[in-house]
């Protein structure tokens, strides 16, 4: 197996330099170049550049590694064990209308197991780093999931997919159920820094519906390592999950499952 403490510095000079040109061109005019799932759901010129730099990097370092990424699909590598799950510019929306809140997410897995995840929020300079079985950092800094035990005291976050308009199953049942019974609920729109906040302990609960694989590989790995906990919604469509601490993840868990039953 390769050094995964190498292939973590490789992969940090790689968000850096991105991160850079993600910087540099925020609210560049007319960097919308196209839609996808719906009208909702956009590409610009930014995520696709991105994209085009970290497969290059990966190509060149790891050309025996297959790669799967959210604009271009997976590039298969025969009888590779290592697969890069890369979401190039997580939060889409928020860059193209200007909001500085997006991030770079990448996880490499290993037989099917993620192994390394790193999430970088360029415009803040936070690096989100984790191998497995070696916790989780913050800028060299371990990071915890947060100690809150209760609903009420909890600051939480969550999402909404992008057939909210045409599909009943949008979350907006679920968001008005918590608004009255946390502290806070906040909708970042980048399910990595979702997931990273999570990690920090700087949010104390989060869920989201529908998301894709590499919105999350990264994040999941990132809760796990600090001590948190990941529950899969597996009835629901796409990538559906709860995180938090194992008390806070399960009282959400628990409320989503009675609001299913009714």
């Amino acid at each position: 197996m390769v050094s995964l403490e190498k292939i973590l510095n490789d992969v940090k000079n790689w968000v850096r330099e991105v991160g850079q040109i993600q910087k540099e061109n925020l609210r560049k005019e007319n960097m919308i170049i196209n839609t996808k799932s719906s009208e909702i759901d956009l590409v610009t010129e930014i995520d696709e550049l991105s994209e085009k730099v970290l497969i290059n990097a990966i190509r060149e370092k790891y050309p025996e590694h297959s790669i799967l990424s959210e604009e271009s699909g997976e590039h298969k590598s025969v009888n590779s064990e290592y697969l890069w799950i890369i979401d190039p510019l997580d939060g889409t929306t928020n860059y193209a209308q200007g909001l500085p809140i997006f991030a770079i997410s990448i996880a490499l897995q290993y037989q099917r197991e993620t192994v390394l995840g790193v999430v970088y929020v360029p415009m803040l300079d936070l690096l989100f780093e984790a191998i497995r079985g070696q916790k989780a950092f913050l800028n060299g800094k371990r990071i915890e999931v947060a100690g809150k035990q209760n609903l009420k005291e909890s600051l939480l976050s969550t999402g909404f997919p992008y057939d909210q308009q045409s599909n009943h199953d949008n979350n907006t049942n679920y968001f008005a159920y918590f608004v009255p019974r946390a502290r806070g609920l906040r909708r970042l729109g980048s399910a990595a820094y979702d997931l990273a906040n999570i990690a920090a302990g700087v949010l104390d609960g989060y869920w989201e519906l529908n998301l894709s694989i590499w919105d999350v590989a990264a994040g999941i790995l990132l809760v796990e390592e600090a001590g948190g906990k990941v529950i899969m919604l597996d009835d629901k469509r796409g990538v559906s999950l709860i995180a938090g601490n194992t008390n806070i993840a399960e009282q959400i868990h628990r409320a989503i499952t009675e609001l299913n039953e009714e």
